[in-house]
């Protein structure tokens, strides 16, 4: 209904074909209204017309896909994914191969529209591995021919300065299978200049802003454009584009389209060749003979290219500095001057970049490409240049207006010929349309034998001097009366004076105005050569992608053969492209911008209104109107408008087409103004349909105040009915409350006469039995009330199972302490008997060892503090891994207890030996770590007691048996690392060999037997250790020595 209504708006109709009046002025009245509404949409019949708003609208999000899958075209709002659907169903459905034509001048919004068509089909059609990753790489071709062909100008930030078509193949079941991409007229002349405010291709600048310093080197380059030539040497940052983002991206999208790192690197290091030639300055220099010749200002550059592409630098400074000339026999090598060589120089970037394009186009055709031998459909997208007419009009505008020539050619034939055959399909009769028919400006350029391409054509093969003064004289004398070609020569000829229109122009009246081209240049850029030392210097790169971009420089296939010119390989390019088309069923797209300053939903009437002119609007509205203005299927038609017919209102039981009839009949409008098709109705005027239109709003207007009388009764009959139910559930409760209240009272009363009978009962029978043992009575149920809730409430508040938790509750009253206390203990070995019972036998001698260290020495040695944190290992020396202690391990026999590393004191002089230490369950051993053979050998029951000192060194005087045989050379003094582990060690093993405790002494004084008698040592704790804590040792004499320790 919305949808329907925004087409017939009389201020602002949606489609084009319904305004009346038909005029200019109307025309863009409406479209500027609709603009203004946000609706930048239109329809010409089913040819979309697309204003560009210059910022984001709501309009393009997955709903709105929803919303357009599968509608009819004109039952919805206009809009750009209405074609799409529309295209993609006949194509899927009807099997018709489709191609949609986007056609407006730059900035428009024609590149937007068609990646949003593309996302449209690639949003809509099925889904799949296989599937997303074509239609991925279909879209990620966007991002890789944007970069390298798209470009800023005054008109656009992101304007595509080249034609795309693409034929993207689908299956029968209408999944794209792939695609080609045919490019058309690259602006090549671009590379090597461009206008102040420009910028040149993107890639340039998104190569130096994206790519990594290592990437840079690797290309010669240096980041920033203000370093090269072809940039104009300026910074150009475009607000609102990322420049090394969208490098980023386009790397991605190569990724997906599966060009390889080997690829994507010689892509790039042709792209730093085109824009480091621009650096390469010539100087101008004087032969033996006075001829005037050029050189290499600077070689850097020109080395630097050369190391990119392996050639000889010599080789290329030759074919820019000078050229070859073959006349039959003889071959003469021209010096060039100063200008000829710059001109070398850019013809050669400008080669090297159209050549590095056509690569990069047929490149990602490999990648999107159909196999041969399926079955496909085809649909074609067009994104091309727009008409143009600017001030100086040169070659590149002559060849892009005789395109849009032929797309209008091909818009009005392919109009009207679909026209023709709806009217046939529905059996009305068929009335001439009179149009313009710019055949006739189509054959004044395109004529093999006397158009203005096969003048020009001519004109380059001619031998002589050839200017662009003798091609203008010979189209003077061959159009001098063709009514569409003007020169100043012809309007001499009939008197008319035009200063408009200068000398070495002419002018073509195409059919969207009269533009003057200017010939400057024509020759030049027709011809497009290149000088053969320039191919063969090409080929002779040992850079593989550079070398394939020049065939012809292969001196084995060199030919005398002039290459076709730009202009005839264009018009080839043109016939194949409508050839394409007319085997397609068209769909047209017009993009119109709004405004020249980019500025975010202003229209310029003016600017717009030659836009409408450019693009024929008016010549395509009046070809739609041709005959009948209106047409639609008879039951859509006559749903909408059944309620105007007293027969048809409120259904209808027969036929659509008798229905329409018959209140068609019953409005009485004149017959001239409807036909009856099989399956239509034909209406001529647009004033016939905003009649009924009208007609429409008045009954829809009458039928609201209806039912809205209708449902305002509804409404109060049925809000009474409620107020009536509810007033008696209302009294119902109210009553069964008061009766409830009621009953509440008299229990309570029952209640409380029962209470007080009963308390009279009692206190009879208490008089009467228990007066005398009630106190005790009291006395024993209040104590075991108490018990009971301190057990119960010390039940539910039990501390943690934590064994370092010592809490207890206190106990509430005094008569409870002892319980309390008493519990307390018994809770306390319980939670440590549970936490005994989950240790494993490893944990629990470990922790014995540990209780049994912390009985010898708590608060009687300063080092077991600093022992606390070091869990008890026992072995530190590896024995059964290092193969070397073997020995020493067969002698520890029995079970080891202990192995470490400890340092001896000499009985003699006091100086330490490093010893290795093994306690068993029966011996102690001390052997030699070089030799690992055990040194001496003690039995336990040897050792008569141990002296350690009270500081935090590892000094021990090991107390040997004068009755042993190891005690004859008497005590040893030791200094250990795990001092408080050994003795721990050696007392649990002596208690669990002899039964008997090891006597452990404590003392900074203890006297010790050496084999010369008995030595009185004296331990003083120094302020600064050795610089291995190890204790110091000094002999005082033959019996006192003192041991420094800290």
């Amino acid at each position: 209904m919305e949808a329907a209504t925004t087409l017939l708006d009389a201020e602002a109709v949606g489609d084009l074909v319904l305004l009346d009046p038909l005029t200019e002025e109307s025309l863009l009245r409406t479209l500027q209204e609709r603009f203004r509404r946000s609706e930048i949409y239109t329809y010409i019949g089913d040819v979309v017309i697309s204003v560009n708003p210059y910022r984001p609208l709501p309009i393009y999000t997955p709903e709105k896909v929803q919303e357009y899958n599968n509608c009819n075209f004109f039952a919805v709002k206009p809009h750009i994914y209405a074609i799409a659907d529309d295209a993609y169903r006949s194509l899927r459905d009807r099997d018709r191969d489709q191609c949609i034509l986007i056609t407006g001048e730059s900035g428009a919004g024609k590149t937007e529209a068609s990646k949003l068509v593309m996302s449209y089909v690639a949003a809509v059609c099925s889904k799949g591995e296989e599937v997303d990753k074509v239609k991925e790489q279909l879209l990620q071709s966007n991002p890789v021919l944007e970069a390298f062909g798209n470009a800023k100008t005054i008109r656009n930030d992101n304007s595509s300065r080249f034609g795309k078509y693409m034929d993207v193949e689908f299956d029968f079941k209408g999944e794209p299978l792939g695609g080609v991409i045919s490019n058309y007229l690259l602006e090549k002349s671009r590379i090597v200049r461009h206008t102040k405010g420009e910028r040149n291709f993107h890639i340039f600048y998104q190569l130096l802003a994206g790519g990594s310093p290592q990437l840079l080197q690797q290309l010669k380059l240096r980041q920033g454009s203000q370093h090269y030539g072809y940039l104009n040497r300026e910074k150009s940052n475009l607000p609102g584009m990322d420049d090394a983002a969208n490098f980023r991206a386009m790397q991605d999208a190569m990724a997906v389209i599966g060009f390889s790192p080997a690829e994507v690197t010689a892509l790039l290091e042709v792209t730093a060749v085109v824009l480091k030639l621009g650096n390469v300055e010539l100087s101008s220099c004087y032969q033996a003979s006075g001829m005037e010749a050029c050189s290499i200002a600077e070689p850097r550059e020109l080395h630097e290219i050369c190391e990119l592409i392996k050639l000889d630098p010599g080789t290329l400074e030759q074919a820019l500095c000078s050229r070859t000339v073959k006349a039959r026999d003889e071959t003469v090598l021209t010096a060039l001057s100063v200008a000829q060589g710059y001109h070398c120089r850019d013809a050669l970037a400008k080669n090297i970049y159209s050549r590095l394009f056509d690569w990069l186009v047929n490149r990602i055709n490999t990648s999107i490409q159909v196999k041969p031998g399926k079955q496909r459909k085809v649909m074609g997208v067009l994104d091309i240049y727009g008409f143009e007419i600017f001030q100086d009009n040169g070659f590149e505008q002559f060849i892009i207006n005789y395109c849009n020539e032929k797309l209008q050619q091909i818009f009005i034939l392919m109009t009207l010929k679909e026209e023709q055959e709806e009217y046939v399909r529905e059996g009305i009769q068929w009335t001439p349309v009179e149009f313009f028919d710019n055949g006739i400006i189509c054959d004044l350029i395109e004529n093999s034998k006397c158009g203005i391409l096969a003048m020009l054509d001519e004109e380059c093969l001619r031998p002589g001097v050839v200017n662009e003064d003798t091609f203008v004289t010979k189209l003077n004398q061959l159009f001098a009366t063709h009514k569409h070609y003007e020169s100043k020569e012809t309007q001499n000829a009939k008197h008319v004076t035009d200063l408009s229109l200068p000398q070495r122009c002419f002018r073509i009246h195409h059919y969207a105005g009269k533009v003057t081209y200017n010939v400057t240049g024509f020759i030049e850029k027709n011809n497009d050569l290149l000088f053969r030392d320039l191919s063969q210097a090409m080929w002779a790169a040992r850079h593989t992608l550079l070398r394939s971009l020049f065939p012809e420089g292969d001196p084995q296939k060199a030919s005398l053969k002039l290459p076709p010119t730009a202009g005839f390989q264009f018009k080839n390019s043109v016939a194949t492209l409508m050839k394409n088309l007319y085997s397609k069923n068209p769909n047209y797209i017009r993009c119109i911008k709004p405004n020249d300053t980019k500025t975010a939903m202003l229209f310029t009437p003016e600017l717009v209104l030659a836009q409408i002119r450019y693009l024929g609007l008016m010549e395509n509205v009046r070809v739609r109107r041709a005959g009948y203005a209106f047409r639609q299927l008879y039951n859509p038609f006559l749903q909408r408008y059944k309620m105007l017919g007293t027969k048809t209102w409120p259904r209808w039981s027969g036929g659509d087409r008798e229905g329409t009839e018959v209140l068609l009949s019953e409005l009485k409008f004149p017959p001239e103004e409807l036909a009856f098709g099989y399956t239509k109705i034909f209406i001529r005027s647009p004033r016939t349909l905003f009649d009924l239109e009208k007609r429409r709003q008045e009954r829809m207007n009458e039928l609201a105040t209806l039912i809205q009388k209708m449902f305002r009764g509804w409404r109060c009959r049925t809000q009474y009915q409620l107020m009536r139910k509810s007033q008696i559930i209302i009294s119902a409760w109210f009553r069964g409350h008061a009766q409830k209240n009621r009953y509440k009272q008299m229990k309570r009363s029952v209640l409380l006469l029962q209470a007080y009978a009963r308390g009279w009962k009692v206190r009879r029978m208490y008089r009467r039995y228990f007066r005398s043992g009630a106190g005790t009575r009291l006395a024993n149920f209040i104590y075991r009330r108490l018990v009971q809730k301190f057990l119960v409430g010390l039940q539910k508040n039990l501390p943690p199972m934590a064994v370092q938790d010592r809490t207890w509750p206190p106990a509430p009253y005094k008569f409870l302490a002892g319980a309390n206390q008493e519990l307390k203990n018994i809770f306390y070995h319980w939670k440590c008997k549970k936490y005994r019972d989950q240790l494993t036998p490893q944990r629990k001698a470990l922790l014995q060892a540990k209780l049994c260290a912390s009985e010898l020495f708590k608060d009687k040695k300063t080092l077991y503090s600093k022992s606390l944190q070091q869990p008890f290992q026992g072995e530190y020396l590896g024995l059964t891994q290092n193969p070397k202690y073997q020995k020493l391990h067969a002698v520890a026999k029995d079970k080891l207890v202990m192995a470490e590393s400890v340092l001896k004191v000499n009985r003699a002089n006091g100086k330490t030996v490093p010893r290795l230490l093994l306690l068993t369950t029966e011996h102690l051993v001390l052997a030699d770590p070089k030799a690992a053979q055990p040194k001496t050998v003690l039995s336990l029951s040897d050792i008569r007691g141990v002296s350690v000192t009270r500081f935090s060194d590892g000094l021990l005087a090991l107390h040997l048996k004068e009755t042993s045989t190891a005690g004859n050379k008497g005590d040893l003094l030791l200094v250990s690392s795990h001092l408080i582990e050994l003795i721990t060690r050696l007392h649990q093993t002596l208690m669990a060999a002899t039964s008997q405790a090891l006597a452990l002494h404590i003392t900074d004084q203890f006297s010790t037997r050496f084999q010369k008698g008995d030595v009185a040592i004296t331990v003083v704790e120094s302020a600064k250790g050795s610089n291995d804590d190890v204790p110091i040792c000094k002999k005082r004499g033959s019996h006192k020595m003192e041991v420094l320790v800290h």
